[in-house]
């Protein structure tokens, strides 16, 4: 899947001068499961096998990456179909998600058209009996260190990065997306493909809005770091599935009580 990549050069005038810059791209993706075809993101086209395993589990087409047979990426005319083999057995699960999708309308928010709310106001299951608690010395290591592990931002400033962190604020894994969201899948898919169950935290790069939390209810993650602070619904659903709750602020580290 070499196709398309994940940034392209720009010649620019800055201050009366000639010089490049790297444009991140976009690109339609197709999720396609058992000849049926779901959904279409766009979405960064690197990494895609990750962002079909996390968002499949997101979306709870299935429970674990066991339940996907294969995954095969084909490049079209201006993006990818990727083309998802599940057990037979979650085969009704996935039309039933189809029947739900179909009923959401274009708006950015995602939820304009439903016939009622249940898909997005149902309780998230419970990750964890106690909250688990972040050092500020671990938060900070991990925060300061993010940018070195955001290759494509680096050359592109415009792309989020969703990393998983050790309990000691060691970064250990990174993928990066043009939506904070499709980071976020990527990481977690990443991370379920090779049955990674270290101990740890999520960092991303972004507000921390309550389909992030979501996403990271489904994965099991206990504790989520984001760099912007939360929106009240996100507040809602973290304390649903008792997350941990933590941002950054010009003082360090700030962990989000009473909620």
């Amino acid at each position: 899947m070499d196709k398309f990549s994940n940034s392209r050069q720009l010649g620019v005038g800055v201050g009366g001068q000639r010089t490049t810059w790297q444009i991140a791209e976009e690109r339609p993706i197709a999720l396609v499961y058992n000849q049926r075809n779901y959904a279409v993101m766009l979405a960064t086209p690197d990494d895609l096998q990750d962002f079909a395993v996390g968002f499949s589990i997101s979306e709870r087409i299935v429970n674990s990456a066991s339940e996907i047979k294969s995954i095969t990426v084909q490049d079209v005319e201006v993006g990818y179909d990727v083309k998802v083999e599940i057990d037979p057995t979650r085969l009704e699960r996935l039309d039933i998600r189809q029947k739900r999708r179909n009923l959401v309308g274009s708006a950015s928010c995602g939820l304009c058209g439903l016939e009622n709310t249940d898909s997005f106001l149902a309780p998230l299951p419970k990750v964890t009996t106690t909250r688990l608690v972040l050092s500020d010395q671990a938060i900070a290591k991990a925060v300061g260190e993010l940018p070195t592990h955001q290759v494509l931002n680096g050359e592109t400033y415009s792309v989020h990065g969703a990393a998983w962190v050790s309990l000691a604020g060691k970064i250990e894994m990174v993928r990066e997306d043009i939506g904070r969201h499709n980071a976020v899948d990527k990481l977690l898919g990443a991370r379920a493909k090779m049955d990674m169950q270290s101990e740890g935290f999520m960092l991303v790069s972004s507000r921390c809005s309550y389909e992030i939390i979501e996403k990271a209810a489904r994965h099991g993650v206990r504790a989520v770091v984001s760099i912007s602070a939360p929106t009240g619904f996100a507040l809602d659903k973290a304390a649903e599935a008792n997350i941990a709750l933590y941002c950054w602020s010009k003082d360090g580290p700030v962990h989000l009580l009473d909620y």
